[in-house]
């Protein structure tokens, strides 16, 4: 969607997605939201601002529980990389032990490195 504006078409932006779903399921207030490291500003920050001020409320997220990315060969995990693996190859190569061992091993706000060098070490 999209509408004319004296600078152009406008359209939702990515921080109001997020207030608009959180305000639809849980309306003001959530005790925890989570994301990742990354999203702890602007995203979050925009996110929390815009809840407090359609509700006219001080807090509009009790906790926040920001994770540390989880990396393959010093890059970001992610789908746009395609550097990424999921449970099930995980699991091929590796032990459902082995993998709790491996996130046990680190703080889950932290950086993690999935390697052959890391599980072998869990």
């Amino acid at each position: 969607p999209a509408w004319e504006s004296p600078w152009g078409l406008g359209r939702p932006g990515w921080h109001i997605e997020c207030s608009a779903m959180m305000s639809d399921v849980f309306g003001s207030q959530v005790d925890i939201n989570a994301g990742g490291i990354d999203l702890k500003f602007p995203h979050h920050e925009n996110q929390m601002a815009q809840v407090e001020a359609h509700y006219d409320c001080c807090k509009a997220v009790n906790y926040f529980l920001h994770s540390g990315h989880l990396s393959i060969d010093g890059l970001k995990m992610s789908k746009s990389l395609k550097n990424f693996i999921t449970i099930r190859e995980a699991l091929e190569s590796y032990t459902p032990r082995q993998l709790r061992f491996l996130f046990l091993l680190q703080k889950y706000y932290t950086p993690m490195e999935y390697s052959q060098n890391t599980m072998t070490a869990a």
